[in-house]
């Protein structure tokens, strides 16, 4: 048993470290009407942040990481308040 803990610890911990914390230039904020219309389905509109680059990034739970991915319009486009 002891054995089994020493083993399971750092696996623990680990996987403890592997959240996405919030960067200071993200801010989560809730998407207009207009915007929600061009997001392509399957996308958590919940958590949406701008980020440095001028575009718009969804928090993504997956079953072993958390991270945050580029709002995709249907046509697979990224979402961006200034010009690529």
């Amino acid at each position: 048993m002891i054995r089994t803990t020493y083993l399971v610890a750092p696996l623990v911990l680990a996987l403890a470290a592997c959240g996405a914390p919030p960067t200071p230039e993200g801010q989560s904020e809730p998407l207009t009407e207009q915007l929600a219309a061009l997001v392509a389905p399957g996308q958590d509109m919940s958590n949406v942040r701008i980020e440095s680059d001028g575009c718009y990034w969804y928090r993504y739970v997956g079953p072993v990481e958390v991270t945050f991915l580029p709002l995709l319009t249907r046509d697979g486009r990224m979402i961006c308040t200034r010009p690529q």
